[in-house]
């Protein structure tokens, strides 16, 4: 099983990525050799990865990381590099690879301290890798002093370092940053190819794998989820229900508090299993003594790990809130195909009594109006409103239509 396999419905971004990562593995034989380095080479310090939720774009560039440091024996008899099985490559796809560092946001934005370290670290030479390589997984969240500092140093990058930026669309990145790297759009996956990922790859029935495909309608990591996980599929089954309860005010505002408290609690669930951990884990590096005592001068350093941590749990509900808001909007896509006289790929058959009902009880006109809505209340989300307020808003303009 190589690298690409968990390229989902992505065969041509594979192929390329297949081909540059054959060069970089000749060229840093050539220099290991001493040998005259190839004159073509498909193979370039910087790339953007670019596609909608849920098309793979931290999977590919993941996999294209560990292709570039895999070490498998095979290569020097015309193996291709990305074997998914040696040790370059599977502490990348693991991150624990010391020359792969990953940079995701924790809140709204990726700071500029957090990328100095990165930004230093890119410009050493690979410790025990082929390349040291830096994934910024939300590019499109630098702001405009980290992305200054990454834009220095993808001007002039070292020899053996490669930068691999993941974002929604070219757009999301400065221009000076997406000038100098290659860009690569991953498509949406086919409902097809998701449900026989998840049959193949996690043995789901394929009555649970399909149905999982259509309702992300080809988000690999939502259908994965939806698929194992019970909990996911009842608080989906929740938030479809959801339309139909909307008759009065108080109904209301009684839905838009039970969606906030149910992403309130799977940001929880999260800190729980990881803020902990951490903060054993610096009390450990800092020196703390038995008993949790910590050494003076490190109240600072728990400081910022606190900040961290909230940031991450507010930034963790409002994804988790996009997430409900994402299947509303499907919904009334469905409601809105009712109207329009079509059942062709309904993404939530399963609730086809609900689709059914909505679509007799309104007209195209209002379910529009209604997706509309679910859209103004994404975007004050992201606008940092108060997440009760926004989803008030978008309940009451549901019942009204």
């Amino acid at each position: 099983m190589t690298v690409w396999d968990d390229l989902v419905g992505q065969e041509k971004v594979s192929a390329v990525l297949d081909a540059a990562a054959r060069d970089a593995d000749a060229l840093v034989t050539a220099a290991a050799a001493d040998q005259p380095l190839p004159e073509t080479s498909k193979m370039t310090h910087a790339w953007l990865f670019t596609g909608p939720p849920g098309a793979g774009r931290n999977q590919a560039a993941r996999a294209f990381a560990a292709a570039l440091q895999c070490v498998s024996p095979d290569r020097a008899l015309g193996g291709a590099p990305g074997c998914g099985f040696c040790d370059g490559c599977h502490t990348a796809l693991l991150g624990t690879h010391a020359d792969v560092t990953s940079v995701a946001a924790v809140g709204s934005e990726i700071l500029v301290k957090d990328m100095r370290d990165t930004v230093r670290k890119s410009f050493t030479s690979p410790a025990n890798g082929r390349w040291q390589i830096i994934l910024v997984e939300d590019a499109e969240r630098l702001n405009e002093k980290s992305a200054n500092a990454v834009l220095k140093a993808v001007e002039e990058p070292a020899p053996r370092t490669v930068w691999l930026l993941c974002a929604p669309s070219i757009e999301d990145v400065l221009p000076t940053i997406r000038s100098r790297c290659r860009h690569l759009n991953l498509r949406t996956p086919s409902v097809e190819a998701v449900a026989d990922m998840l049959m193949r790859r996690d043995g789901i029935e394929p009555e649970v794998a399909a149905s999982a495909a259509r309702a992300t309608q080809g988000h690999v990591d939502r259908a994965r989820r939806l698929a194992t996980d019970p909990a996911a599929r009842e608080r989906r089954a929740a938030v479809l229900k959801l339309p139909l309860r909307l008759d009065e005010v108080g109904a209301c505002l009684r839905a838009a508090q039970e969606l906030v408290d149910a992403a309130a609690e799977d940001a929880k669930q999260l800190a729980e299993e990881m803020d902990g951990k951490e903060a054993e884990e610096l009390k450990a590096a800092l020196g703390a003594a038995q008993g949790g005592r910590m050494p003076r001068g490190t109240a600072g350093v728990m400081k910022e790990l606190e900040d961290m941590q909230k940031r991450r749990r507010t930034r963790t509900q409002r994804d988790s809130l996009d997430v409900a808001l994402g299947d509303l909007t499907a919904f009334y896509r469905d409601v809105l195909a009712l109207q329009l006289g079509t059942r062709v790929a309904l993404a939530n058959a399963d609730a086809e009594d609900a689709l059914e009902r909505l679509a007799r009880a309104g007209t195209p006109e209002s379910t529009l109006r209604r997706i509309e809505a679910i859209a103004a209340c994404r975007e004050a989300l992201d606008r940092n409103v108060a997440p009760l307020l926004a989803v008030e808003a978008m309940t009451m303009a549901l019942r009204a239509g």
